[in-house]
Formats: C-alpha cells, structure tokens, sequence
C-alpha cells in the first residue's frame, strides 16, 4: 500500500491547483504533484514528504515573539515581555513535552531596512507571530509586512498588539489584522464621538486611550456574542473574567467589509464609563487567490501581556511615570485568568495538531 497516499491528498487535488508548493516544515518547494496535504476539515498545509510531516506532527508549536523597535534598554524592549514568554515556554502535554517552543527578539534592520526574520518569516519555521507594535509609526518596513502576509497566507497565525494614541501606528502598513487597529493620526476609529481624550491623567497621551485601570491593576471584560473558545476557563469560572488593566488602551474593531471577524472582548473606561473593544479575532478564510489565511487577533494594548502589567515589581520605562496599582498582587487569581487566556491564544493561533488544542 502506498503510505503517503493512505495518509494525504496531493495538492492538486486541494481547492486550488497550483503549480508548486513550499513545504510548510523546510519550505522547500516541491511540484504540486509530488506533494501531499493531511486531511482536515479546514486548512490546507503541504509538506514535501512523510519525514517533514511527522517532523511537523512531532515537533512543538513554534512561536516568535517580536517587538517593532531595536533593543533599547529605555524603552518597550522584548525583555519587558520576559514573564510572557516563560509562561509559555513552561506549558507541557500530558508527558511533560514543551507545547511551545519560544523565540523572543527587537527589530533588527538590513541593509534594506527590512528585518531579516519578519522579511522572510514565510520561509522559517514559525507557526505563529506575536507582534507587539511599540513605536510611533515606522516599526514595520515594506519587507516586513509583506513577510508577514506570506506568512499569513501559508496558515501562521498572528496575534497584533499595539498602544495608545500612534504608538505602534506601523500596523496600519500590515494587510488584514492592521485595519482592525485605529490611531489617532492614521486609520482613526469610524465613530467620530469616541475621537476624545478618554484618559485624562496623563496629559501628554490623546486618544484613542481608554482608562480599564492602573498598571499592575486587573480589568473585568465583558465577552461578546456567543462565548468564544479564547475565553474558555474551566479551571476557574468556566470563563475568562480578567485581562492585565493599563491606563490607556488603543482603539480595536472590525474592519469595513470584512466578513470572517468579530469582537470576542470588551472593557470599560474607570474614566468615563465608555464601553470599548479589547480583542478582535480573524477566522480562517480564504482569500482571493485562494491561500486559507491563517487565524488572527487584533488586541487594543500590549499591556495585557507586559511583565510591568503582570508584575509591577518588575519595573517600566522611565517614560512611565502614572502611579501603578496592586490589584493583581491582592488578587493573584486574576493572573489565573490571563495566563489562561495566553494559554487558549497559543493552542487557537496553530494549525490544528496534537496536543495543542484550546479548552
């Protein structure tokens, strides 16, 4: 019996016949004909032969997690995402084998001024990007974001966070999640009313800058719509009730005409009592050339995920001069909820496989 048959279909015998296919483990391409696609319900994903496929199957989930600045110790560095990525690092199926397999690191820039990883990310062999946009308008490069979208198109998943007012207004520059975040120079938010200053401590800061509470504080979220599996929780209320708080969070929506998202998430200003959207999830889709996109969720700050937002003790930025709060260290079961949200984030992001699959 042929093996390789009994397991797979060819890639010409997929949606859309092409002529050749990178394979998703050594993006190696290889003729249509020659590779082959396991069966599933709802992606498409090539490999060039059985041994890069049960690498694939064996081998964890690979994640890059990346800033859109250089390594500037002042500044939002990858570092200050440390607790983030030991969370990570630390999940394990029911043998103890790490899910996860985590890469953290700045912008680099080339000759061309792209970064060597992102520009190419299509080729390595990442499954998803978490890209945490902390500049103020030139963090991503033309390379980047073209990258980027390869990497998309070829399945990975992306999860895209930004700040306050343009910080990490480079994410307009990015197709698909990067309509979904609004600033205040570029791409501001649809409903002109909510284009004021919503936080209004922090005099130098403009909007978008919804108040969900201080740093180092927790925020209740309101779910939308039917429960999503992100805020699954069965080892706590059955739901997750409490993102990491920041006295200034971006704008999030669905974009116009787009027709495979939604809001999952939202919170409420301590300010003014505004309701605004947390979290924007992207189901796979397939686009107009016929690539299955790979998952996506559009966050309204990168604070939900920042050591300092986890644990104050862990220290900011000296540009960060709001006083913080200790709501998580009087109720560290809140922490509970937002670990368990990365959690379901990591397993939802991938290609379906075992044993990462969300609650």
């Amino acid at each position: 019996m042929d093996k390789r048959k009994d397991l797979s279909r060819t890639a010409t015998d997929a949606f859309v016949i092409l002529d050749r296919v990178p394979c998703n483990v050594c993006q190696h391409e290889v003729p249509a004909s020659e590779a082959f696609v396991p069966e599933a319900t709802d992606y498409l994903i090539y490999f060039c032969g059985l041994e890069c496929y049960e690498r694939w199957l064996k081998r964890p989930v690979r994640i890059l997690l990346q800033t859109t600045i250089p390594s500037v110790n002042d500044d939002w560095n990858i570092e200050r995402f440390s607790l983030l990525r030991e969370h990570l690092a630390s999940l394990a199926d029911d043998s103890g084998s790490p899910l996860y397999e985590v890469v953290a690191r700045d912008r680099e820039a080339d000759v061309n001024g792209d970064d060597p990883v992102l520009a190419t990310l299509d080729r390595r062999e990442f499954d998803e990007l978490w890209l945490f946009a902390v500049e103020t308008g030139n963090g991503l490069a033309r390379g980047d974001c073209a990258g980027i979208t390869r990497f998309r198109k070829r399945g990975g998943g992306i999860l895209a966070a930004r700040g306050h007012e343009d910080l990490g207004s480079s994410l307009c520059t990015l197709g698909g999640l990067g309509p979904a975040h609004f600033f205040h120079s570029r791409n501001p938010e649809p409903d002109d009313s909510r284009r004021s200053r919503d936080d209004r401590q922090t005099e130098s800061i403009s909007w978008p800058n919804y108040h969900s509470g201080r740093n180092g504080d927790y925020q209740r979220i309101q779910p939308v719509g039917p429960i999503h599996e992100l805020l699954r929780d069965p080892a706590s209320s059955g739901i997750v009730e409490y993102f990491a708080a920041h006295p200034h969070e971006g704008a999030v929506g669905v974009p116009a005409r787009e027709r495979n998202a939604r809001v999952i998430a939202t919170g409420t200003s301590q300010t003014t009592g505004r309701v605004f959207n947390l979290a924007v999830v992207f189901d796979r889709a397939t686009d107009v050339d016929g690539n299955l996109l790979g998952r996506g969720i559009a966050e309204s700050s990168f604070h939900h995920f920042a050591d300092y937002n986890w644990d104050t003790d862990r220290g900011a930025p000296s540009f960060v001069t709001e006083p913080p709060g200790d709501g998580i260290k009087r109720e560290p079961r809140a922490l509970d909820h937002i670990k368990a949200y990365v959690r379901n984030l990591a397993a939802w992001l991938a290609l379906p496989r075992h044993p990462a699959k969300p609650f």
